[in-house]
């Protein structure tokens, strides 16, 4: 099963970019995942389930630790396919 994942950490600082976005885009980045695309408004990913999933409770946890006060997601399953 193939996933893809968009989200957004706040709180927003326009003028520079949070500890916590940073984080989010270190996690993203480092993940086994075949599409990632970061921006200032909202991050998506793709890739295999396994995939997927452990990236996101990493981004969750890793980006509390850094200061979100709030992380939204969505998880949307995209097709099938062997797990990356």
């Amino acid at each position: 099963m193939r996933l893809k994942v968009e989200f957004t950490t706040e709180p927003f600082d326009l003028d520079e970019a949070p500890a916590h976005a940073l984080v989010a885009r270190e996690v993203i980045e480092g993940a086994r995942l075949d599409a990632v695309d970061v921006g200032p408004f909202g991050n998506t990913a793709e890739g295999g389930a396994d995939a997927v999933l452990t990236a996101v409770d990493a981004l969750l946890r890793r980006a509390l630790e850094a200061g979100a006060t709030r992380i939204s997601l969505q998880v949307n399953v995209v097709g099938e396919g062997g797990d990356k």
